[in-house]
C-alpha cells in the first residue's frame, strides 16, 4: 500500500488526537526513577520498530505510525486500549498483539476506506472539489464515535397543499 495514499486518508482526521501515547512512555520512565523520555534537555528514546503490520507498510516509519493511529483514534473518538490488548507483562499495551476484536475490525475497515479511495473517490471529476474532497477517512463516518452514528435526514420541507 502506498504511503502517500495511507497518509491522505487519515490527514483530515489527524487534527482530532486525543491520546498522547508519548506520556505512556513518559509515565513508565518516571515509574522506573527515570527521566521522562522527551524531557527537558534530554533526547526522546527512539520508538520501536512497528511489528505485526498487515494492512499498513511494513517500512512505515514509528513517527508516522503513532500519528496515524492517533488520528485513527481522534477520528473514532477511543483511546488506544480501545483496539490494543493490555501487556501482559503489566505495563502499558501490547501494539503487537492481535487478542481483541476490535483490532481485526479496525484493519477492515482501513481496507474499506483505501478501497473506496482508490476505486470509487478516484472517479470524482468535480472541479471545485479538492483532493481532501475526493478522500474519505475514518472520520467521514464516525465522526468522533466509535460506532457511526445513524442518519436520520431533516423532515422533508412541503411547499403549497399535501398531494392527495
Amino acid at each position: 500500500m502506498n504511503r502517500l495514499v495511507i497518509a491522505a486518508i487519515f490527514a483530515s482526521s489527524l487534527a482530532f488526537a486525543s491520546q498522547n501515547i508519548y506520556s505512556q512512555d513518559a509515565a513508565q520512565s518516571e515509574s522506573a526513577g527515570q527521566a521522562p523520555a522527551g524531557g527537558q534537555g534530554h533526547a526522546r528514546r527512539p520508538l520501536p520498530k512497528p511489528v505485526n503490520l498487515q494492512v499498513l507498510p511494513k517500512n512505515i516509519a514509528p513517527e508516522e505510525l503513532v500519528r496515524m493511529m492517533r488520528g485513527i483514534a481522534g477520528a473514532l473518538g477511543v483511546e488506544c486500549n480501545f483496539c490494543h490488548a493490555p501487556n501482559p507483562k503489566g505495563r502499558g499495551l501490547d501494539f503487537a498483539s492481535d487478542a481483541k476484536p476490535d483490532k481485526a475490525m479496525a484493519r477492515t475497515m482501513m481496507r474499506m476506506t483505501k478501497d473506496i479511495n482508490d476505486n470509487f473517490m478516484t472517479q470524482i471529476h468535480d472541479p471545485d472539489a479538492t483532493e481532501m474532497d475526493k478522500h474519505v477517512s475514518c472520520g467521514t463516518c464516525h465522526r468522533g464515535h466509535s460506532m457511526p452514528e445513524h442518519f436520520v435526514p431533516p423532515p422533508e420541507e412541503h411547499h403549497g397543499p399535501p398531494p392527495q
